[in-house]
């Protein structure tokens, strides 16, 4: 199994017999050899540096009723909210002023927040600080909302595909959702000239390794410049309330696996893998990642935005949330940097 490893670091490319291959038979021993190789991928490319991203959930109203997710439409018992264009802003004055540089606009398909509103606050975070990115990630939209919303200043956009299998994908969401839309967005937002982020769950119900080669393989064709992933986790309002959740080791397996594929990939220590395990985002890093998202939100909607149970980190204040991730980057040898920390590929 070790060649499959070299040759993946060698050539960023495996075929889909050599994935799964390589998947089915990981061992404790495997995946330190691996990781590993990932490491030293990711510090040739990034150095120790680890990018902060801020986290502002604006809005936890969905039109969507995917079977995963505790925001779903149908879940009657989600304390619902949507932050005003000045509380948005207000996050922006606090994140900058502790060395945040990349603002990341989160929330549900919330159609109060039409392309004209979004815009308007696009303009004003650019306006107000010209030096930040500005990250979007809410949705399917059209290829005119997403152009707009590019020519009003957005920088990067993520999207998750959540799985590349069609017939996966129809176990995890309503009809009304096509997993043929969620790719096309992708290629639209790449397209346009967006920064853009793909990613997956581990362990979602129903996955099997020939869904995650699927995955794979998407990720290698679209090549994005970020891929987030991180472990499945229940939401008891949800469908799959008692479904299993997705494990450390193949989150950070896979981690290892998408660093070597894409070398300089942007690729984050998702807060689901810190929930998942009480040091997930330090050994995401450990596994090549090189991001984190601290949360801006305000600390009294903090508990309103959960996709999953458990989530770690709703009571905190920015502030607290940074100077902890401070001292858990550098525990394991790792520095928080005040960057935008754009993709090496923009000049």
């Amino acid at each position: 199994m070790k060649q499959l490893i070299d040759k993946l670091y060698e050539t960023n490319n495996l075929s889909p017999e050599e994935y799964k291959e390589l998947i089915d038979n990981r061992n404790p021993e495997l995946a330190e050899y691996l990781l590993e190789k990932a490491r030293a991928v990711r510090i040739e490319n990034y150095g120790h540096d680890v990018y902060i991203r801020g986290l502002i959930e604006f809005t936890n109203h969905c039109r969507n009723d995917c079977y995963y997710c505790g925001i779903r439409k149908s879940n009657q018992n989600a304390e619902r909210y949507r932050l005003t264009k000045e509380q948005i802003l207000e996050c922006c004055s606090a994140g900058y002023d502790l060395g945040f540089r990349t603002f990341v606009l989160q929330g549900g398909e919330d159609g109060y927040f039409t392309d004209d509103k979004i815009i308007d606050i696009i303009r004003s975070i650019k306006t107000s600080y010209p030096d930040c990115a500005v990250t979007l990630s809410m949705g399917e939209k059209s290829y005119e909302g997403y152009r707009a919303f590019f020519d009003a200043g957005a920088d990067r956009y993520l999207l998750r595909h959540e799985t590349a299998d069609a017939e996966h994908y129809r176990k995890l969401h309503p009809e009304s959702l096509s997993p043929d839309n969620r790719k096309q967005c992708l290629y639209n937002l790449k397209n346009i000239g967006y920064q853009v982020g793909c990613g997956f769950m581990v362990g979602s119900p129903f996955q099997t390794t020939e869904c995650l080669v699927q995955d794979l393989l998407f990720i290698k064709e679209l090549n994005p410049h970020m891929v987030g992933i991180g472990p499945f986790i229940p939401h008891h309002g949800t469908p799959f309330a008692n479904k299993k959740a997705g494990t450390l080791e193949l989150t950070l397996f896979l981690l290892g696996i998408i660093r070597l594929m894409l070398p300089d990939v942007l690729l984050p220590a998702t807060t689901a893998l810190g929930t998942i395990h009480p040091k997930g985002r330090e050994l995401g890093i450990l596994a090549g990642a090189n991001v984190v998202m601290p949360n801006l939100s305000p600390v009294n909607v903090r508990h309103k935005y959960l996709l999953y149970d458990n989530k770690i980190c709703t009571g905190d204040e920015a502030a607290e949330c940074l100077c902890c991730m401070r001292n858990r980057m550098e525990s394991v040898g790792y520095h928080v940097t005040v960057s935008r920390g754009d993709h090496k590929s923009i000049l």
